[in-house]
């Protein structure tokens, strides 16, 4: 049996094939700089294109070929799902929301083309995700993951998140953020992948219980990290949560304890996958990834 490190790091060099791969993608599927109104697609890019570690397009990728997707619907799914994260961090970034100056060490969207640059770049991403899932022909996909954006997903999440800045609320609470806010988009992802390659209803349900348990371990993670690192390490503000009153897991139960549930949640996510018959190595590890990053 490997050690998590171990895991961890063939989850990097899974995601950075992936990543090379998906973003070629990306530039076939923007709108080029050229097209009018070029400022809009220069923003788009421009937030694309500013790094990241892709883990949605690889998620996705990932259930897609272990249940033996075929053809290159795939990509466009990867490119929607980037283009609804990016669209995420753009509007979480703006001054009426979180209002940071930095994102992955790169001047955020409305620091570099102003607010309402930003605004409408954010949207035409959502937009235009849409316009790609379109092509992939699923409409269940596209009902999917259009719940688990709206309301009842990451925008509810965003919505409690911000209603809940600088009040004392409970862990009930923060999971629902949390889950909403982060974990939905990284479900989508994988059910997205899944749905694409035609899995079963039960192999569907086995891979939603892994994303929910990663997702939340992500979001704690990033709890964790916004505490112990610093600015230079995190590429954005540092200590950012506890000067806005953020609802966070360590501002509820501890540092030991947020290491602890996340680490829990990696178990849960791994004895999920126990119930699936072909091969979720992939999944293992970045499940493993997931709990041992550092940015």
């Amino acid at each position: 049996m490997q050690s998590i490190e171990s895991e961890a790091k063939i989850a990097q060099e899974y995601l950075a094939r992936i990543a090379k791969d998906a973003e070629a993608k990306f530039d076939e599927h923007l709108p080029p700089v050229k097209d009018r109104p070029c400022r809009l697609h220069e923003a788009m890019r421009y937030s694309m294109f500013a790094g990241g570690k892709r883990l949605r397009p690889g998620l996705a990728k990932a259930t897609f070929d272990m249940f033996g997707g075929k053809g290159e619907k795939i990509w466009l799914a990867t490119s929607a799902l980037e283009m609804l994260h990016t669209f995420s961090l753009i509007h979480d970034d703006l001054p009426c929301v979180d209002n940071d100056d930095y994102r992955r060490g790169k001047l955020t969207s409305h620091k570099k083309f102003g607010e309402a640059t930003a605004v409408m770049a954010g949207d035409a991403l959502c937009i235009h995700a849409f316009e790609m899932m379109g092509k992939t022909g699923n409409a269940k996909a596209i009902e999917l993951l259009a719940h688990l954006l709206g309301t009842y997903g990451m925008i509810g999440g965003e919505m409690t998140d911000i209603e809940c800045e600088g009040k004392t609320v409970d862990l009930e609470i923060v999971d629902y953020i949390h889950y909403h806010k982060t974990a939905a988009l990284i479900e989508a992802s994988l059910l997205v992948g899944a749905m694409l390659a035609k899995a079963s209803e039960k192999d569907m349900e086995i891979i939603r219980n892994y994303g929910r348990s990663i997702g939340l371990a992500f979001q704690i993670v990033d709890d964790i990290l916004d505490i112990v690192s610093t600015t230079e390490e995190l590429g954005k503000d540092a200590g950012s949560d506890i000067e806005k009153g953020k609802a966070t897991y360590p501002s509820i139960v501890g540092l030991e304890k947020s290491r602890e549930r996340a680490r829990e949640l990696y178990e849960e996510s791994i004895k999920a996958l126990d119930g699936l018959t072909c091969d979720t190595s992939i999944l293992r590890s970045i499940a493993a990834y997931i709990i041992t990053r550092v940015k």
